[in-house]
């Protein structure tokens, strides 16, 4: 029997009401084949196509249709499938259904779980090729893309009116391995992960500090693919403002000292560093007690001391976990990262270009990851799922060192 690629994922399918509403009974069946485990809501529109007994059968479980459920809404229904649900996958995704996720509406179940839920949404497109092409669809795909949602398709070919084109639900087989790809394999569960993320700040006097452009967004969404690959999961915060992925437990430092003096408590105890904080190199040798004034002299001079390098500290220590290493170059991106990998003792790196709109600050980055015997390049994405598929990549070559 083939590898299970979605063994206990917990997986809430929306059906919403086109004609191709009949292929989520073979997306239940095969999504259960591959391990997960599938709850289904229905629109009002879908059971005009499927009946909600259909899907009860495949699944095992009663199909949730109304918001206002009395026999569920004891209990908030809605927040109830939010919360347990690992991802939301809505195949078929009507342009009604696309329109209304855009909008935020919340007056039936489906929207109002998916505007409940912090987990992954993917959406599989399916309607008319006219209604596909047209603007305000388009918009509003582009809408969910910027929001971190997945979508799926759709596929080309003859539609149920007879016409031809974009439009068509891709196929359940399709839509499975898309979801795969996108899923972080589980196998994180009960080791211990330390992830840095942000900038760090050096104090010149009370008012001003050295820093950097770090958004922290790039450590935060490893932390999150972290989670979802079943890890107990620190994370060491340089000062930054965003909200902790749930279930992280976040440690917030300002200086690379204190950075590094969080990273090295209990550092034995971690199975896996990822050290993605953008930390400063260099810290001024003095702190002025008070603000700096502005003098007549046009230059003012600062004497700057290195700073300790934590992930060097990490690899020294007799007992040490398996360290991914970041690298954030303006050039010559592939020959500095290889030298750091090397210099540094580490079991991968991942590196990208920054500066020029490229890397800090930004939503979308692109990384080349290399170690001991290998490299792989993660094109532009969104961070969300680069950190998933640079999980992924950690998650392998950790088991493979492991079994070494």
């Amino acid at each position: 029997m083939s590898e299970q690629r979605m063994l206990d994922k917990k997986i809430v399918v929306g059906v919403t009401g086109s004609i191709a509403a009949y292929k989520a009974a073979d997306l239940v069946r095969r999504l259960q084949d591959e391990g997960a485990q599938v709850r289904v809501v229905m629109t009002k529109a879908a059971c005009e196509f499927i009946t909600p007994l259909t899907l009860q059968a495949l699944s095992g479980y009663p199909v949730a249709t109304d918001l206002l459920d009395p026999s569920q809404e004891a209990s908030m229904g809605h927040i109830t499938l939010a919360r347990w649900a690992d991802w939301i996958v809505i195949a078929p995704a009507s342009a009604d259904t696309i329109s209304r996720l855009v909008q935020g509406r919340s007056d039936d179940l489906l929207s109002a779980l998916c505007l409940a839920s912090e987990s992954p949404l993917a959406v599989a497109p399916a309607m008319n090729n006219k209604m596909w092409e047209n603007q305000a669809t388009q918009d509003n795909i582009n809408i969910l893309q910027s929001r971190d949602v997945h979508i799926i398709g759709p596929g080309s070919g003859i539609q149920a009116c007879g016409e031809l084109g974009e439009g068509r639900l891709i196929e359940p087989l399709e839509l499975i391995a898309e979801l795969a790809r996108l899923m972080v394999p589980a196998k994180l569960q009960g080791k211990r992960v330390l992830i840095t993320a942000g900038p760090t700040y050096e104090p010149i006097d009370p008012v001003r500090f050295i820093g950097n452009r770090s958004s922290g967004k790039m450590g935060f969404a490893v932390a999150k693919a972290a989670i979802e690959a079943g890890a107990i999961v620190t994370l060491v915060a340089g000062p930054v403002h965003l909200t902790t992925p749930n279930g992280v437990k976040r440690v917030n430092v300002e200086t690379a000292q204190q950075m590094c003096d969080a990273v090295m408590t209990d550092i034995e105890q971690f199975d896996i560093f990822v050290a993605c904080a953008a930390v400063a190199d260099y810290r001024p040798e003095q702190i002025e007690s008070n603000k700096i004034k502005k003098t007549q002299s046009a230059n003012l001079q600062l004497n700057l001391k290195a700073t300790q390098d934590i992930v060097s500290t990490v690899a020294e220590q007799k007992t040490r976990p398996f360290i991914v290493g970041f690298a954030a170059e303006t050039q010559s991106v592939t020959d500095y990262a290889q030298q750091k990998l090397q210099r540094k003792k580490l079991d991968m790196i991942a590196a990208n270009q920054v500066g020029d709109g490229v890397g800090f600050a930004e939503d979308d980055n692109a990384l080349q990851v290399f170690w001991e015997s290998g490299s792989e390049v993660l094109p532009l994405a969104p961070k969300t799922q680069l950190a998933r598929d640079l999980m992924t990549l950690i998650i392998e070559r950790y088991d493979a060192k492991d079994s070494t």
